[in-house]
């Protein structure tokens, strides 16, 4: 995991990570591990979610700092503070499939009114920045 950033208050707030893991549990509940190694200052964004199960939305791009951001719907497990760092625990889902996120944000553009090369402009805006979409 190269970047992990969490949806608060209508935008995405980032996080710079010290090093972060993410793994496909492949089971029948499609769940995701997310871990993330930051600096310990990041902590007290997450304190208060942990042992309350309230699911947050973050987005993390994996691999490759061209690859598209996913989408998750998480609750934060766990953390640890180490030598001044701090390592936090996430449990999750995949919130979307990418593909269907282009579509989604495809139909938002057309009703907002944009199209020709408006439309083509501001659509290839939005898959690098990937504002949230409200169903």
């Amino acid at each position: 995991m190269l970047t992990l950033e969490r949806f608060v208050d209508d935008r995405f707030i980032s996080y710079p990570l010290v090093d972060g893991i993410i793994i496909n549990q492949e089971n029948s509940h499609h769940t995701w591990i997310l871990e993330m190694y930051a600096e310990e200052q990041y902590a007290e964004d997450f304190k208060s979610f942990i042992g309350t199960d309230e699911v947050i939305e973050v987005r993390a791009i994996i691999s490759y700092p061209d690859n598209e951001p996913a989408a998750f719907r998480v609750v934060v497990k766990e953390m640890k503070v180490l030598n001044g760092q701090v390592s936090i625990l996430f449990k999750g889902t995949l919130k979307t499939q990418r593909r269907q996120y282009a579509e989604l944000l495809l139909e938002k553009l057309v009703v907002d009114g944009y199209s020709g090369e408006d439309l083509v402009k501001q659509f290839r805006s939005d898959m690098m920045t990937r504002p949230r979409i409200k169903p």
